[in-house]
């Protein structure tokens, strides 16, 4: 195979996102962020793998044009020898992969996956930008200082921005570890760990309501599912549903239609004054039936009291016993809508209609006649199956104690 296609005028000269080889195997890969990094891609039983061999330049750390066709013909040998590359290359047998290196390789690994337009620009920035002080750290010898050093800078004026960079240095550390490249605890880990260092987030959200992230939503609700009680029932149905509190608790079986799978909140216990049609995933209306075959009188989630809903208390009682003690119960609304945008490719407004939000102004409202019911109902049910499954790749910074 043709190799040395690439020069070094060429690669300097080069600007457009995408990949461009330089023959057999040996790819520079240019980011939307501008950023220019060395991979070296082969197949092994029919299967694409890739490693990435650093990024372009000539300064300390960076990989110049010789020195990544170096890397590769050795990948090449061992490839040929039947052995893997990100595990035998003389580099990672010594100082390890970087932080960056393995950044860059769960971005790779885990696009294919992400359907909201903006997530990978978004995890593109934080490898190239937020994470540039973790770049050149071994991942193994990623350490709390070096993590708290990367967040105090933006922990108390971007706290939003600061949460997500928090969230993801934790993804990569995990998937580092998964992979068999450190051991030990995760030093961006929050709960029992960061937030013996750091102030809570919900002293940054100014006027906010905080919100769990939705990658540690599936382990939450892991633990809601065990737990008995009206309060443990509540609150998965309002994770679910993506309804207010109040809503959720005020709620009558005359609201509910469980042949239909639509829960009918009246206008008058609407925060906007009018009536909304909540689609129910199949999950949400096996609470309402296990709560039908309970029922002792008008409300789906009845308290103590007689004719008395669940107290808000009760609720967030539930949310503290698993394990979501710093954060409230109305932020799940953020969690979801945090999810449809960055892990979906729902439309904007679908997701706004769940939540019940007024979008556009009169005239756009005028001509909106529907409430997206049905495109809805899938949304809802995709948001279900995600909440049922903790997968490796989710975040899961909550410490679930009973």
């Amino acid at each position: 195979m043709a190799r040395h296609k690439l020069s070094d005028s060429k690669v300097r000269s080069l600007s457009a996102p995408g990949i461009y080889g330089d023959g057999d195997g040996l790819y520079l890969r240019i980011q939307k962020s501008g950023g220019k990094s060395w991979v070296f891609i082969w197949r092994r039983y029919g299967v694409r793998r890739e490693i990435g061999l650093g990024a372009y330049g000539a300064g300390a750390g960076q990989v110049s044009l010789a020195a990544a066709r170096a890397k590769a013909e050795e990948a090449r040998g061992i490839v040929g020898a039947g052995g893997d590359p990100k595990t035998d290359m003389a580099e990672r047998q010594t100082a390890g992969a970087s932080f960056g290196t393995i950044a860059d390789e769960y971005i790779e690994t885990m696009k294919t996956n992400w359907r909201g337009g903006k997530t990978l620009p978004a995890w593109e920035r934080f490898a190239a930008t937020y994470a540039k002080p973790l770049r050149n750290i071994p991942v193994e010898k990623v350490s709390t200082d070096d993590v708290v050093r990367v967040l105090r800078s933006m922990w108390h004026t971007k706290p939003e921005t600061a949460s997500k960079v928090r969230e993801r240095i934790k993804i990569v550390l995990d998937h580092a570890k998964a992979r068999g490249l450190r051991s030990g605890d995760n030093p961006a880990q929050w709960k029992g760990h960061l937030d013996q260092i750091l102030p809570a987030p919900k002293a940054l959200s100014r006027g906010h309501h905080a919100a769990v992230p939705y990658g540690d939503v599936p382990a939450l609700v892991a633990k809601l599912r065990n737990a008995d009680g009206n309060g443990a029932r509540a609150l998965e149905f309002a994770i679910l549903t993506a309804a207010r509190s109040g809503e959720v608790r005020g709620a009558t079986w005359e609201e509910i239609d469980i042949a239909a799978k639509v829960w009918t909140v009246p206008k008058e216990r609407m925060k906007t004054g009018k009536e909304h049609r909540i689609p129910l995933s199949g999950r949400a209306v096996e609470i309402v039936q296990e709560m039908k075959s309970s029922a002792i009188n008008g409300f789906v989630f009845p308290g103590k009291k007689e004719d008395r809903p669940l107290s808000d208390m009760t609720l967030a009682k539930a949310l503290k016993t698993a394990g979501g003690g710093d954060f409230t119960v109305h932020g799940f609304r953020s969690s979801f809508r945090d999810w449809v945008s960055e892990e979906t490719a729902f439309q904007r407004e679908v997701a706004e209609a769940a939540l019940a939000h007024t979008v556009g102004d009169a005239v756009e409202r005028a001509y909106r006649r529907g409430d997206a019911l049905e495109k809805r109902r899938k949304l809802m049910e995709a948001w279900s199956k995600y909440v049922a499954t903790v997968r490796a790749s989710n975040v899961v910074t909550l410490k679930i104690t009973s």
